[in-house]
């Protein structure tokens, strides 16, 4: 179920990243869940658009922050969207009923930073621990190196092995995280982003579409815990803040 969430995600994120680059190259992003009306798989962009990672500056503001954050809002209208759906949503019944929406932080352009990979390609798969006695079978595919809010940190990423047998998503990337306002404004046991790999070193990190593993709205989900190196020390307030 968890792994089903995170193609849904995907989804939704590759949607709104179009919607991010019509807008911010003024003629013409990136990744999780369906386009309003239209069944398109996250994967079918086939790098990241050279005119974002040019607009980005040296203290991680993008020249363009007006397009994305725009399309940022679209996106969490599609994930409202999908938990308004019966037939997907992941919440409990007694949940589905009194729904009204999800509740984010406001948008916000610090929580956007450009990030360099480093590939690590000799790392085997493992069994990544669940809330529940599953394993879900990753490989660290690399580490993300960024600044937040004049900072330096590193994450780890990593790539999941069932999704590598699914036609159309061999370059899906998970980034799950903790921070400070785990526990308090956001879920405890942290956040996920969903990626997808870069022909080239930089990958761009969009805070503010951080979103919570299914088993925050309901048990019945599996979900990865997030590994204990890859928190970040300091208050990540974008993207959606806990369900209560």
């Amino acid at each position: 179920m968890e792994l089903e969430k995170r193609r849904r995600k995907a989804q939704i994120w590759n949607s709104v990243g179009r919607l991010g680059l019509m807008a911010g190259c003024a003629s013409a992003f990136f990744f999780l869940h369906l386009s309003c009306k239209q069944p398109k798989k996250y994967h079918d962009q086939e790098q990241q658009p050279i005119e974002i990672i040019k607009a980005l500056t040296n203290n991680g503001f993008l020249a363009n922050q007006d397009s994305l954050l725009m399309a940022v809002v679209t996106f969490q209208e599609n994930l409202n969207e999908t938990f308004r759906d019966p037939e997907i949503s992941p919440l409990k019944d007694a949940d589905k009923m009194a729904f009204s929406g999800l509740d984010f932080f406001p948008p916000n352009a610090n929580f956007i930073a450009m990030a360099r990979l480093q590939r690590t390609p000799e790392a085997l798969p493992f069994g990544m621990p669940t809330n529940t006695e599953r394993m879900s079978q990753e490989r660290l595919f690399g580490k993300l190196f960024f600044e937040l809010q004049g900072r330096s940190f590193e994450l780890d990423v990593y790539e999941s092995q069932d999704l590598l047998e699914k036609e159309g998503y061999e370059d899906y990337l998970f980034l799950p995280f903790t921070d400070l306002t785990n526990g308090a404004t956001t879920y405890g046991g942290g956040r996920y982003l969903d990626l997808r790999l870069p022909q080239g070193d930089q990958i761009l990190l969009d805070f503010n579409r951080a979103y919570n593993p299914y088993c925050a709205y309901n048990k019945k989900y599996s979900c990865p815990i997030v590994p204990p190196e890859n928190h970040l020390n300091i208050f990540v307030e974008a993207g959606v803040k806990a369900f209560e």
